[in-house]
């Protein structure tokens, strides 16, 4: 079986293959994404050229592993109005985001690319899933923000934590949300690099 890399330090993405019992290891690569989001205003061209910039970096850096190895990286932002945002530096940025959102629909969307060691390939692709929160307190707002699922996530929250109370629908595959399109991964690593997660 091909050795899998998740070119990504996000938690919620190793959850995703942790809970489904698929063998993977993390590589981080310290992307600046700064650089990026100054270059790229449109979400869809900015989530798949940080994904493909972090896959063609975690190449490099796995040149000696074996041949085969498939590398997959993503990066997701929340998209609202045609703003995008990003990750709350603080807890006063997470409540203002997180107040903007309350009783609205946002969309995440996630960037993919992958591709292999001596592959000269890459598949980069998108998805996008649309989330409406319930209305939201101050307080609740308040009292959400101090348990610090904020930290490190796109929109402030976390959908696989205490944000679950108050996420009122989600149209589009839910583990977009937690940052991997899987359905869309499952389908590239099956007919574009001969890997079929059912059989890791």
């Amino acid at each position: 079986m091909k050795k899998i890399i998740l070119a990504s330090k996000s938690i919620d993405r190793s959850k995703i293959f942790n809970r489904l019992n698929i063998s993977f290891e993390i590589l981080s690569t310290n992307i600046n994404e700064s650089d990026y989001k100054d270059r790229y205003s449109d979400p869809f061209d900015l989530v798949k050229e940080l994904a493909k910039a972090k896959v063609l970096k975690a190449k490099e850096l796995l040149k000696n592993e074996e041949i085969g190895t498939v590398i997959i990286a993503a990066d997701t932002i929340v998209e609202f109005k045609g703003k995008i945002i990003g990750k709350a530096q603080n807890e006063e940025k997470a409540f203002q985001i997180l107040k903007s959102l309350a009783n609205r629909s946002h969309n995440l969307i996630t960037g993919i690319a992958l591709t292999g060691v001596g592959d000269s390939k890459i598949i980069v692709d998108y998805d996008i899933t649309t989330v409406t929160f319930t209305d939201l307190s101050d307080e609740d707002i308040r009292n959400y923000v101090k348990i610090e699922e904020w930290k490190g996530r796109a929109g402030a929250y976390s959908i696989r934590d205490r944000a679950s109370l108050f996420i009122k629908e989600i149209r589009g595959s839910p583990s977009n949300v937690i940052g991997l399109p899987m359905h869309k991964i499952f389908k590239i690593l099956k007919t574009e690099f001969n890997l079929n997660l059912f059989q890791n």
